[in-house]
Order: C-alpha cells, then structure tokens, then sequence
C-alpha cells in the first residue's frame, strides 16, 4: 500500500480539516471514517491502524480518515466571517455532534472533486453515534452503506460517574449558561471525573433527550431512565444496509456484549452484526479482524 496522502478539505462553515486519504488507482469507491471523541486524531499512531486501509485498498476501495471538528480535547480554528477573521474554540471540549453534518458533506464534496462516485460511511465509538444522527438529519444521502464499530452510551456512563444528583445539577447549569451565552466557559465539575468539557460540550453529549444518545444501553438495560424519547430512535431510523461490530470485551458496554446485541436487533433485525472474540473497545491486536470483517461485508 501506498503512503496515505495528506489532503484538507472545506467545511461549508468556513473550517479546514485536514486528513489522510488511502488510494486505491482507479477506484471510483470510497469509504469516510469517522473517529472517536476524547484525543482523538486519525493523525496519532497512523502506521498501527494501516489494517484496515490496506484491507480496503486490496479489493479497490480507497479511504479518507479525517480529523472531524471533534479531533483532540481544544483546538482553535480561524474562522473567517463577514470578511473577519476569527479563533473559535472546538475539539471534544465543545463539540455539539449534529456538527458532524457538514464535516461529512464537506468530505463528501472533496472526494467527489476527486472522481468518487460510490460512498460509505465508517465510524468507530462517537464515530458511530454520528452514522445515526447524520442519517437522522440527512436520511437522503450518498452513502450506500453504513459501517457502525462499537457505538457508545457515553449519556449514561456520565450518569453513573457523576451520580443522579450532580449530573442533573450540572445538566440543568450547563443549560442556564447557554441560555446566557456563557457556552463556551469551561465546566470546572468535569474535572473530577477526568474530562474536560465547556458547557456546550457536557450538554450535548450528556442530554439524555439530545442528538448524542443514540446508543443508551444502561436504559435499555433497566440500570436507570433519564430520557424521556424513545430510546434507540436514531438507530431505529436506518434505511440504508449496515453492519454493526463490537469487540466481546468493550469496556463500555456494560460488560454484557450479548445483551448489546440483542437489544440492538430488536430494533434493526435486518443489519448485518459481529462480535470479535477478545476486543477491546479499540480492538487492540484485533485490528486485521476487523479490516476484514468490514471488507468483506462491503
């Protein structure tokens, strides 16, 4: 396989996000990977995921990993606007995940400047909560397949760290300072569970009613009800043909694999589903396992 090619692309907000694109000469097929939350980046430790991009070159496809505006905890972009330039905050720290809109679209565009014709969509943990909520807002869409790796709750593991009394109590706060265009402040109660979040960033992921909780397993399993929506109403949306894969020993999953996939099949009996015996969330040693179960599938 060829060294990936760094590329950048434009958002139709006005970001530039910068990504690795895999070629395969001549192929008119394509997958977008979409990465996790936290310090995430498509960036670090590049050569130790070439699994599946070499996988996917080898039957014709090729891939672009790209850092959505969710990559790394802060990060600052000069956004210009009316002919002003300015530094606006993102990262996971103030990431609201219906913003994975117009990374994708953006993404979509450069690769189709490029010749790509035939599209699907990959993500891993927040990668997959953002398959649901991109379909939601854009059910019309180029992708022919979705690939869903290791979708999280990461709603409920907040509720559990923080305890009913003080997620609600920080919910409820995070809410009153972006009613008064305070957003953007960092939320010091973060800290002691050992994230970093403003308050834009804790509502969004941490709302049980929001765009985030598309995957709420420790509803579904009776652990506690905090929403008040239909659980799973993004995943249940899906029309398009998908493949759901989990690693059996995902660390956030409750430690009931089974039970994950059960429940999601009650709510997408159709879509293809895999469990790879003793992975990890991010499929440490397991990764050509992976890259092959998703090429096959494709």
């Amino acid at each position: 396989m060829q060294t990936p090619k760094f590329v950048d692309f434009e958002t139709n907000d006005g970001l530039t996000l910068p990504g690795l694109l895999y070629v395969a000469k001549g192929s008119k097929k394509v997958v977008i990977y979409l990465h996790g939350n936290g310090s995430s980046s498509v960036f670090y430790d590049e050569k130790e995921y070439r699994d599946f991009p070499e996988a996917l070159n080898g039957k014709d496809i090729s891939i672009l990993k790209f850092n959505n505006r969710g990559a790394n905890i802060i990060k600052k972009f000069t956004i210009e606007k009316n002919g002003v330039e300015e530094r606006v905050p993102f990262g996971m720290a103030y990431e609201k995940i219906a913003e994975c809109v117009p990374d994708i679209d953006g993404a979509v565009k450069f690769l189709q400047g490029l010749g790509y014709e035939e599209f699907y969509l990959a993500g891993a943990s927040t990668g997959a909560n953002k398959i649901c909520v991109y379909d939601h807002y854009k059910p019309k869409n180029i992708f022919k397949k979705y690939v869903l790796i290791c979708g999280g709750d990461d709603t409920g593991i907040y509720y559990n760290l923080l305890g009913n009394k003080k997620f609600f109590k920080l919910l409820t706060k995070a809410k009153e300072k972006i009613d008064k265009g305070e957003s953007l402040e960092i939320a010091p109660e973060t800290l002691s569970i050992g994230e970093v979040f403003s308050y834009q960033g804790f509502y969004d992921i941490a709302n049980p009613d929001g765009d985030y909780n598309c995957f709420p397993f420790s509803e579904a399993f009776g652990k506690v009800k905090i929403s008040t929506k239909p659980l799973f109403r993004y995943f249940k949306g899906i029309k398009k043909s998908s493949i759901v894969i989990y690693g059996e020993k995902d660390e956030y999953t409750w430690g009931d694999i089974n039970k994950v996939i059960t429940t999601l099949k009650k709510y997408q009996p159709a879509f293809g589903y895999k469990v790879i015996s003793g992975a990890d969330h991010r499929f440490t040693g397991k990764q050509k396992d992976l890259a092959k179960i998703i090429t096959d599938w494709l």
